[in-house]
């Protein structure tokens, strides 16, 4: 029994073993197992802060999400109050929620009226042409910091 591979079958044999380890490696990159396409991409834009007049304020922004997968927004942080919450209005009445849903290419649009982000007992009222720094935290993505410009009491974009 001859144990030795002639050298014309060895190039032949590694061109198979390279097709073989391509076409595998091009299959995996296609599951549906959570490849870089089914993730959140998610950036911030159009935020502010109308100017508090009492120990309560309101952020507003829309967070946009460019990927191929959905998320949630789950919490705030920063350091003008301990107590930031996330809220929805609906009939005219405010009500705490524990998440918005972000979906794959859509945006959750956090605006007077509606959905919004709430600072209660702040610590300081921070005056128009300040700006307040916060932390969006969600269920997939990595927080994103970001600064609301304080704005006259009465600002609102879709008036402007």
């Amino acid at each position: 029994m001859n144990r030795h591979t002639p050298l014309a079958a060895a190039p032949a044999r590694g061109l198979a073993v390279a097709i073989g380890l391509t076409a595998t490696l091009a299959l995996t990159g296609c599951s549906s197992g959570g490849g870089s396409s089914e993730q959140p991409e998610l950036s911030v834009s159009s935020a502010y802060m109308p100017q508090p007049v009492s120990d309560l304020a309101a952020g507003f922004l829309v967070i946009t999400n460019r990927g191929g997968g959905a998320d949630k927004l789950t919490s705030v942080t920063g350091d003008l109050s301990d107590d930031i919450t996330i809220h929805k209005t609906e009939n005219q009445k405010m009500m705490e929620v524990t998440s918005f849903d972000i979906p794959a290419g859509g945006e959750l649009d956090l605006e007077r009226g509606g959905s919004h982000i709430m600072f209660m007992d702040i610590k300081r009222r921070p005056q128009q042409g300040e700006n307040v720094n916060i932390e969006l935290h969600f269920e997939k993505g990595d927080p994103i910091a970001v600064e609301l410009p304080v704005k006259e009491t009465t600002y609102n974009p879709a008036q402007q």
